[in-house]
């Protein structure tokens, strides 16, 4: 009987050390992931800063370095979409469309068409040299898709089950390491990402955001993404200038929507004949033609606009057609079919909006910035409750929440008579079109 009592002492010690592991490696590496991904988001701003200022200093300011991007922007342009096309396929673009697709896809092969380690490095890679020959591209989308497929690599390494879930708080995780975020972080992936969103991934979402915003901290210390605001919206005299941000800024934003999204399905149907070489031209011509609004400019355009926005806000008034210089950069960067985001690039073309009305409206630069950012972000997107929390958090000026708040919301209402279509959401069902596409090949030949 002795001998008996403690053999089945000796099992229960045995299966209570493997459910324990069982509850806690998953956990593990959950955390690891998190952490992970507000590293990585560290180290791909700072790299992407880098790029930037690589780009002005080779370009410089007079002389016949000016003209230089004429040459330089182009081929960066080439060569990141024949990378992208060749080594990369699925890094093209925001990154933001491919994690939302990936949540629809069930089988794990076709996610990893999208999301994946290898495509961790080549979007980090990729951006960083589009944004080093002045593509009027941002970070934070890619981010997304970074934080996505970090987080569903864990769930392989740590065999969890809950790959949507786990998606979902990857990306949220990404948006709010890459601006120090955490609330738009959250609000981001039940708006934007979620749209059906499940309550029990609530621990996943918050979690991850934590313990990513924790990593980012840790290294770049607790900042505002765009400083400080310092203006207040009136309650009479600024309510003509809300209404205005919200409203035009929310038909401009639908306009930049709708124009993508017809002009990539063209390129879409023009390339299908010959894929790599019109790809490659089609990135070419964009490429000179930013190169073009970007000396026309003054160089404003090139890059993410976050220079341009930051002293907006601050209270430098932009030029009076900047937004129009930086809405067609953004628009043909994003065409061009190279990775990059635009998020960063939208706020810009915002701020330098509200700038303008604000200098109609008479009113104080940067609070027609903030406003201007709040209509055309949430216009571009249809996400209002996203734009305007995001705005809220990175000018740390909570004064504006319902002037804001009205913005963004105006922004939307306007986008939505113009286009039904949110623009990620239209534009993820091309991931899931192809992937349907490559299951219907692979029956012949498996047959």
């Amino acid at each position: 009987m002795a001998g008996i009592s403690r053999k089945y002492r000796l099992l229960r010690r045995s299966h209570a050390m493997w459910i324990s592991r069982r509850v806690w490696q998953p956990r593990l590496v959950f955390w690891a992931g998190a952490i992970s991904i507000g590293l990585i988001s560290v180290l791909f701003a700072l790299l992407a800063d880098r790029a930037q200022a690589l780009f002005h200093v080779m370009t410089g300011n007079d002389g016949w370095r000016f003209y230089l991007p004429l040459v330089v922007t182009p081929i960066g342009f080439v060569v990141c979409a024949w990378l992208a096309h060749a080594f990369f396929p699925g890094s093209q673009g925001s990154g933001i469309p491919q994690a939302i697709a990936a949540r629809h896809l069930r089988d794990e092969d076709d996610r990893s068409h999208i999301l994946s380690l290898r495509l961790v490095v080549g979007k980090i890679a990729l951006t960083v040299v589009g944004l080093a020959c002045g593509a009027s591209i941002g970070r934070e989308g890619p981010t997304v898709q970074v934080g996505a497929s970090v987080m569903l690599q864990a769930a392989r390494w740590g065999c969890m089950a809950q790959a949507r879930g786990l998606i979902l708080a990857g990306s949220a995780a990404g948006i709010a390491a890459a601006f120090n975020t955490p609330l738009a972080g959250i609000v981001f992936a039940i708006e934007e990402m979620g749209r059906a969103y499940e309550a029990r991934t609530n621990g996943l979402v918050l979690t991850a955001v934590i313990l990513a915003g924790l990593a980012s901290l840790g290294l770049l210390g607790n900042y505002t993404y765009f400083g400080v605001a310092k203006d207040t919206v009136a309650f009479a005299s600024d309510w003509p200038l809300v209404l205005a941000c919200g409203i035009i800024g929310g038909g401009v934003g639908a306009l930049f929507s709708l124009l993508a999204l017809k002009v990539m399905r063209r390129i879409r149907r023009w390339n299908a004949l010959q894929p790599l070489p019109r790809t490659l031209l089609v990135a070419g011509v964009c490429g000179l033609a930013v190169a073009a609004i970007g000396i026309a400019s003054g160089g404003l355009t090139f890059g993410t606009g976050y220079t341009q926005a930051r002293g907006a806000i601050e209270g430098t008034p932009l030029p009076a057609i900047f937004f129009v210089e930086k809405f067609t950069a953004g628009l043909l960067s994003m065409v061009s079919g190279i990775p990059g985001g635009i998020f960063a690039p939208s706020l810009a073309v915002g701020a330098g909006l509200g700038s303008t009305l604000g200098l109609v409206f008479g009113a104080a630069a940067g609070t027609a910035a903030l406003l201007g950012m709040a209509g055309y972000f949430a216009g571009v997107v249809q996400a209002p409750m996203t734009a305007f929390v995001i705005i809220l958090e990175m000018t740390g000026n909570h004064d504006n929440v319902i002037a804001l708040m009205c913005a963004a919301m105006l922004g939307y209402g306007t986008a939505r008579l113009i286009s039904n279509e949110p623009l990620y959401h239209a534009l993820s069902r091309v991931f899931v079109a192809e992937a349907i596409r490559r299951r219907r090949a692979e029956i012949p030949a498996q047959g």
